[in-house]
């Protein structure tokens, strides 16, 4: 347990900051699962709106280092190449 003011209140932060990046992640998931349904319906079309909008949010995760880029771009790459495949 924290024993000085400056602990207690870095305690407080820590456990803010990791319910907010919690939260962050989840989206970050959301964002590919949606994709990923919308692959799995077969509609090409929608699944490009859905990609642009997921594309946005996985950036801004990135950005703010709660995944790393690589990552981000992982995720994007293979989306990206899942949906081009619709057409073939």
């Amino acid at each position: 347990m924290a024993n000085s003011a400056q602990a207690r209140k870095r305690a407080r932060q820590a456990e803010a900051a990791r319910q907010h990046n919690a939260g962050q992640r989840s989206a970050f998931r959301t964002a590919v699962k949606k994709v990923l349904k919308a692959i799995e319906a077969g509609d090409k079309a929608a699944a490009q709106a859905v990609y642009q909008q997921s594309v946005s949010v996985i950036d801004g995760i990135a950005d703010k280092k709660i995944f790393h880029k690589n990552k981000a771009a992982r995720h994007k790459s293979r989306l990206s190449a899942a949906i081009k495949a619709l057409a073939a």
